[in-house]
């Protein structure tokens, strides 16, 4: 596979996808048949096609790999693409989790199935985008993009207050993002250029550092999205049909960590080390906060985007611990939470598709017509509280480690929201599975069909993998997140003596 442009094939293969749907010809009937078949063949390939970069990756260098690099506007912006550690594995979580979200929509998607496959076919090619970009314009591009085909399916296959959610979710992130695009003109003009390995390495000025941070924490504070900034997030949940509510919280949720790790951290490491205690304050904060507000929740998609919000505090937490545990295990976290929260509220479109409501009080006494549904909901409601075993415990485990190091008080807060995520999700189990059978819509339900089994069927295996073997993952992680730790620290002295000497001077 050596000379194949890799990246581009799998980036932009679901564009080609979307094309083929758009062409489709025949009637209404026919050219919705039709577009699920494209949807699905589209993203198998494309999941097919990436598992290249798993097999083929070089875990023992820390250096970008698969690279392409073609100038594009003025020589100073290229497309420039490639992957590390860190990112070949949001590569991989994304092309899994989109034929999964397909079949999840075979069903319950029953108008306008052209253009709602075109929109995640769309979605697909801007959020591999994100991830393989090495030029700050093109990630900005995919990056800001992404917002369009979510709007839509929110906007157009949402619930009843689907308009409100889906321009409260454009709203906020768009906020953010006109900040972080003042600060991309800013660094072009002080490095002369856009390539992100060569950034990683300029040296900004500290006192210049934390107006960047501001401005990129900006955006990924509210995509992550971190308390206070979370409030979007619920709301797009609950409207978004059950595909939008997964992809929403397996892959978007996790390109404002991403952003951290790529961005912040190397590049402006002054001001990381500087807003690193309000980073622990804030996570913390939303760790038992939105635990807190879960327990008392009576639909089930808010509580589980509410639960995503508290593990979002546990992956912020380990990224400003700036030690190798912390880092990894923030990592893990954000690829365990994706397979996991995905999954949940996968859980929920079941039920959802049979009886039409996500009010808990509902339900009651699955388990007595629905045997292998209450099975794979126990799984990953386990893997939610972070048991052992399953790829939950690994990164929450990581990230307490590291951030015991740093600071054993923001360990101990981060450690009561594991007391508080059983509570919540065992709470809800047992309401939804356990009890006596009564309602009498619920007497006749059916259990997961053939379809519904091989959606869950690669997560499951994936929640144990992680669990019983996780070894197999960090070891892509290693060198590029040591290689990332040595960068912020050397750049962080370098910057704290240049600090230093300004100070003086002043003086």
């Amino acid at each position: 596979m050596s000379g194949m442009p890799i990246l581009s094939i799998v980036t932009f293969l679901p564009l080609l996808g979307a094309l083929i749907i758009l062409l489709l010809p025949g009637d209404k009937d026919r050219v919705a048949a039709g577009a699920r078949q494209v949807a699905l063949w589209t993203t198998v390939i494309t999941f097919a096609l990436s598992l290249v970069l798993w097999f083929e990756f070089d875990r023992g260098t820390s250096a970008f790999q698969f690279e392409e690099r073609v100038n594009w506007i003025s020589g100073a912006i290229s497309y420039h693409m490639g992957v590390d550690g860190i990112s070949v594995l949001f590569v991989l979580l994304t092309t899994l989790i989109m034929p999964i979200c397909i079949l999840a929509s075979w069903e319950s998607i029953g108008q306008r199935v052209r253009e709602y496959m075109i929109a995640f076919l769309v979605l697909e090619t801007l959020m591999i985008g994100v991830f393989c970009s090495l030029d700050l314009v093109l990630f900005y591009i995919f990056f800001e993009a992404g917002l369009i085909p979510m709007f839509l399916i929110i906007g157009v296959w949402g619930g009843p207050r689907k308009i409100y959610a889906a321009f409260k979710f454009f709203l906020y992130t768009l906020l953010g993002s006109v900040l972080l695009l003042i600060a991309l003109i800013y660094m072009y003009l002080d490095a002369g250029t856009t390539d992100i390995p060569t950034l990683m390495h300029h040296s900004f000025d500290p006192g210049i550092q934390k107006w960047l941070w501001l401005a990129f924490f900006a955006s990924f504070a509210v995509k992550m999205p971190m308390w206070p900034v979370h409030t979007w997030l619920p709301d797009a949940h609950v409207e978004a049909p059950t595909a939008g509510s997964v992809v929403l919280a397996a892959i978007l949720l996790k390109m404002g960590g991403y952003g951290f790790l790529r961005f912040s951290l190397p590049m402006f490491p002054v001001a990381s080390v500087d807003f690193a205690n309000l980073i622990f304050v804030l996570s913390v904060v939303a760790v038992v906060y939105t635990s807190l507000v879960a327990l008392v929740q009576d639909d089930m998609k808010k509580l589980i985007a509410y639960s995503s919000v508290a593990h979002m505090g546990f992956v912020t937490i380990g990224i400003f611990t700036f030690n190798q545990q912390g880092v990894e295990g923030s990592i893990i976290q954000m690829l365990s939470h994706g397979i996991v929260s995905g999954a949940l509220f996968l859980c929920v479109g079941v039920i959802y598709d049979r009886i039409h409501t996500r009010e808990i009080a509902r339900y009651g006494g699955l388990v007595n017509r629905m045997p292998k549904y209450a099975l794979v909901f126990m799984v990953f409601t386990m893997a939610a509280v972070g048991l052992p075993g399953t790829s939950g415990f690994i990164g929450e485990i990581l990230v307490l480690i590291g951030a015991y190091q740093v600071n054993t008080w923001v360990a101990f807060g981060a450690a009561t929201g594991l007391i508080l995520g059983a509570a919540y999700m065992l709470w809800l189990y047992r309401r939804v599975i356990f009890g006596d059978l009564v309602k009498e819509d619920l007497k006749s339900i059916l259990d997961l069909n053939r379809r519904e089994v091989l959606m869950f069927a690669p997560l499951l295996v994936i929640v144990f993998w992680m669990g019983i073997y996780p070894a197999s993952f960090t070891d892509f992680l290693h060198k590029s997140v040591e290689n990332l730790l040595v960068q912020h620290e050397t750049a962080n002295a370098a910057g704290a003596v240049k600090k230093t000497v300004l100070l003086e001077t002043a003086q």
